[in-house]
């Protein structure tokens, strides 16, 4: 397993990061979750990324419980806020200074630890003031109860204004985390070079497009019985964008493009978010300890130019670049 740097940080993560959104708590059973961890920590990773909001704090809870009997200085825990958990208060939601509060106590309380290594703004809260979470953040920083500072799915300008604040309070942002694969690139043409130039990474979520990018999809047939497609609670509305046969079909010529450098469809998709210099880690999710071990196989593989060129070619107008709802254009997320 290679490392990376987190940004102009000191802190090396591993390329390939496991995730437990839609799975832990919800789609598998507490003891296949712990074998999950296991085996991740079996092949390698050593960074673990969840949320307060995946499965209502369940997630974290069961990650916890996974990695309690690690040595903690071994591991890298990455954990979010903004989502409401719980009753959904009115300050239950949010990046104000009593959300962000709590819910790090709360997260901690969860994953039986006394630190994050990485706390990260879920979403971009517009109606509380960035000066406000950022001085709460640096607070948090400053309390020891997390190590580093990111976000997740916050545009170019609003990761510029993040990391010219956490300067002026004396704390650093790390990273961003963005969805990236093959089929949605929306990151490549602001995020991406706005965070090279700031000294932050890219911490990608969905690197095989909630399975697209593994075949498994054919087009004219039903999804497969048991598939994250059929799943009302474990992402069939995020996976729907690209279930059309345009896709589909595009995908399966990606098939002896993998085949001739001996991947799988899954693996040479994970592997092509990892060439982005600015990714320092793919997030993985699995519901089976065989998907992590997989998947754990594209760190370090090098897709040559020429390789690159054939899967843009392969893909085409079914890549989607610049979607309507961009982080630039979309419209205001609110907490309630």
């Amino acid at each position: 397993m290679k490392h990376r740097y987190l940004g102009n940080s000191g802190l090396k993560v591993s390329e390939i990061c496991f995730g437990n959104w839609l799975t832990h708590g919800s789609q598998v059973e507490n003891e296949t979750a712990a074998k999950c961890v296991r085996t991740a920590l079996d092949v390698g990773i050593t960074s673990f990324d969840t949320a307060d909001v995946y499965a209502n704090t369940v997630a974290e809870q069961v990650l916890g419980k996974a990695l309690k009997n690690e040595r903690r200085e071994s591991i890298e825990i990455f954990t979010k806020v903004y989502w409401p958990t719980g009753p959904k208060g009115p300050n239950d939601c949010g990046l104000s200074r009593k959300h962000i509060m709590e819910s790090i106590n709360g997260s901690l309380k969860r994953l039986k630890t006394d630190y994050v290594d990485l706390y990260q703004a879920h979403r971009y809260d517009h109606d509380t003031p960035l000066e406000e979470t950022m001085q709460a953040f640096a607070d948090v920083v400053r309390s020891g109860k997390a190590l580093y500072i990111g976000v997740s799915e916050w545009d170019a300008a609003q990761i510029r204004a993040a990391h010219d604040l956490a300067r002026s309070l004396g704390f650093q942002l790390v990273s961003n985390q963005p969805q990236y694969s093959m089929l949605w690139r929306v990151i490549e043409e602001w995020v991406v070079p706005t965070s090279t130039e700031l000294g932050i990474s890219q911490i990608c979520w969905s690197p095989v497009a909630q399975g697209v990018l593994s075949g498994k999809y054919l087009p004219g047939r039903p999804a497969p019985e048991g598939s994250r497609a059929t799943d009302a609670l474990g992402g069939a509305n995020t996976i729907k964008r690209h279930l059309n046969d345009e896709v589909l079909t595009a995908v399966q010529r990606l098939a002896p493009i993998a085949e001739e450098l001996d991947l799988t469809m899954a693996q040479l998709a994970v592997a092509w978010v990892l060439q982005n210099p600015n990714v320092a880690a793919a997030i993985i999710g699995a519901s089976k300890p065989k998907q992590i071990v997989e998947n754990a196989a594209a760190s370090g593989v090098v897709l040559p130019g020429d390789v690159l060129a054939r899967i843009d070619a392969v893909l085409g107008e079914v890549v989607v670049r610049n979607p309507m709802l961009t982080a630039q254009n979309s419209p205001k997320v609110r907490p309630c």
